[in-house]
This record gives structure tokens, sequence and C-alpha cells, in this order.
């Protein structure tokens, strides 16, 4: 049986958007009125080498069984979608059309897969004895989660690393790193075998007779996706200097030690919130990947161009760190860091 999903977020989402088509799904993607115009007219693609060969295959959405479509916020209906997709980056849900969408579905109580690398409120509302109203100062605008039931909500650990090539359109998107989708599973069963069903037809899926990296895969725990905030802290959030960025590998292997303790003590306070070991990911195993990561962060790319709001991961540690009485004097320069770049841009803008 196929599902109808709602992605909010045509640039990321559209990796999960393909993988989703590709298993016989559809697809419809939630952006601005021109790169709506672009994915309907042209289709997407999404550029990703699959294990053994050297250069990248280009997936289009047009030789897909699923439907792939695009829409704007106010132009979309909700209703008849099984599942929505939350991909854009946390500060976009700010956006008057945004939050109304999302209000929308809050109301129709659809089932929600974030992507993001913030993880939505009404999810860590679900994590056992975590006071949230202490974490609202890490997102731009905390309230737009207020109406969602946090049994609706869960989190997918956004691992697979892709970007938009700069001379390509907005309909292309090309993967560097085609690791998995982690996805922690809802409360309901009826909403986790509809998780299952996916992750299992995207696993049959192959190309040529060839598998094709990126999976979608759920877990028991609810904790499996915050073994990527060792990942944002050690790497990604540390890609921004005062003066400038460096690529995740620098920022990573420059300091092979520091780095080591960074995500050590990240991995403990998701243990202290109830992770399992087994939760986490191998500091060397992620420091591996990192020699392959030349490029600086997504985040220290945005704030390194002037904006003056990116997801504050790095933020949200640092509160939970100080709540749980487990602070670290690096977490706390990396927000020192970050939060002076952002008010300098901010500065910027407003002159």
């Amino acid at each position: 049986m196929g599902f109808r999903i709602l992605i909010l977020g045509a640039s990321y989402g559209s990796l999960l958007g393909t993988k989703l088509a590709m298993a016989g799904h559809d697809v419809t993607l939630i952006c601005r009125q021109v790169t709506a115009d672009l994915i309907n007219g042209q289709g997407t693609e999404v550029r990703i080498k699959l294990r053994g060969e050297e250069s990248h295959r280009a997936i289009r959405s047009a030789d897909l069984p699923g439907k792939v479509d695009a829409a704007t916020p106010a132009d979309v209906d909700v209703s008849g979608y099984d599942l929505v997709g939350l991909a854009m980056q946390e500060p976009q849900y700010r956006n008057d059309e945004i939050r109304t969408l999302l209000e929308r579905v809050a109301t129709a109580r659809i089932p929600c897969l974030s992507i993001m690398n913030m993880p939505p409120l009404p999810y860590l509302k679900r994590i056992p004895g975590l006071d949230t109203t202490a974490l609202r100062s890490a997102f731009v605008c905390p309230e737009v989660w207020d109406a969602f039931d946090p049994e609706l909500v869960t989190l997918c650990s956004p691992d697979p690393q892709a970007f938009r090539p700069p001379e390509e359109g907005a309909n292309v998107l090309h993967v560097g790193l085609p690791t998995n989708f982690k996805a922690a599973g809802f409360s309901d069963p009826s909403y986790n075998a509809m998780l299952t069903q996916m992750q299992d037809d995207i696993a049959a899926v192959t190309l040529d007779g060839t598998d094709v990296p990126v999976k979608l895969r759920v877990f028991d725990s609810l904790f499996v996706p915050l073994a990527k905030w060792s990942m944002l802290l050690t790497g990604n959030y540390r890609c921004v200097q005062s003066q400038g960025v460096r690529p995740i590998r620098e920022a990573v292997h420059s300091d092979l030690d520091a780095s080591a303790g960074i995500y050590a003590h990240v991995d403990a306070i998701a243990a202290k919130l109830g992770a399992d070991p087994a939760d986490q990911v191998p500091f060397a195993k992620y420091a591996k990947a990192a020699e392959n990561l030349l490029k600086p962060s997504s985040v220290a790319r945005a704030i390194d161009s002037g904006t003056a709001h990116v997801e504050r991961v790095d933020r949200l540690v640092q509160l939970l760190s100080h709540s749980l009485d487990m602070p670290l004097a690096e977490i706390d320069q990396t927000v020192a860091t970050v939060d002076a770049r952002l008010e300098i841009n901010a500065g910027k803008i407003a002159a």
C-alpha cells in the first residue's frame, strides 16, 4: 500500500522524498512558489553514489513509481496525508505561512517525522522527566510547537550529508555522505507499522540490481536520534570561528583528543536523559566519516553568509548540560562563538 507524505522543505526533504517515491509512495514538497514551479515543471533530481561506483547517479522524480510534486504552504490541503515530514531549518518555521500550515497539521492530528537537526519541542516532551520549559530559549519560535500532541511527533537522526550545488537549480540535491535516517518510533503501534512499511519498501529498492544507499531505519528506542548531538557539537558547530569558518574535517581532526572529549561528554548528557550506550555512535566511527567532510557545515556556511538565525542545537545541549549539572567549558565556548557571530550579523542586517 502506498502512503501520501507531506514534507516541509524541498531541499534536504527531497532526499527522503526521493527515497519514498522510489519505493512507490507519493510525496508533496512544501517550498516557495518559484521552487514549486520548478519542481512541478522539471521534477527533482537527487545525485547519489552507489556502492562500488565512481560517479554519482542522477535519480529523477519523473522516472520513479511514486509521484513527487510541490506546493506552497498556503496552497496545500493537509487532509489525506498519512505522514508529515519536517525538513526545514528550525528558524524557517517562524514564517507566518509555515506557522499557519503547522497549526493545520497539528489540528488534523497527522503524525510527524522530523528530520531536522533541531529536535521539535513536542518530541523533547516525550523524554521522561525532562522540563522542556527551560529549553524554549534555544528555539527561534518555540510557540509554533505548542499545539502539537507530543505522542504524534518523533525524530529521525538526519545523518546523510547533502547539499544543493550552487551552480544548479533548486530542484537538484547532491548527496555527499549516503548514511541512513535513524528514526525513533511513535508511541502508537499503527504509526510504527506505517514507518516500518516505509522502511521495508525503501530497503527493497535497487537500481540495475544494485542496492541504493540512504535507508530509513526505525528503532524502538526514543533516544537513537540523540546520537547526532555529539556529532553536531564536535564537528558542525565548531566549524564556526570568531573569524570565518572551517571544514568539518578540520574541526574534528585538528585536535582529535579535544574532539573525543566533547563527543564523550555529549554522549554522557544523552545517557543522563535515558539513552543506552547501544543508541550511540562510537567516536572512532564518526571521526572516520568526518575525514570525508571537506566542507564547512551548513550552519557555519549560513552564519558566514550573514544570517542572523540558525538552528541552535549547540544552545539546546548547553542548556541541558547546565540543567543536569554537567557543564563543559568547550560547549560554552562554542555557544559563545556562535552567539557573537549571530549578533554581528544581526547588527549588519539592522544597520
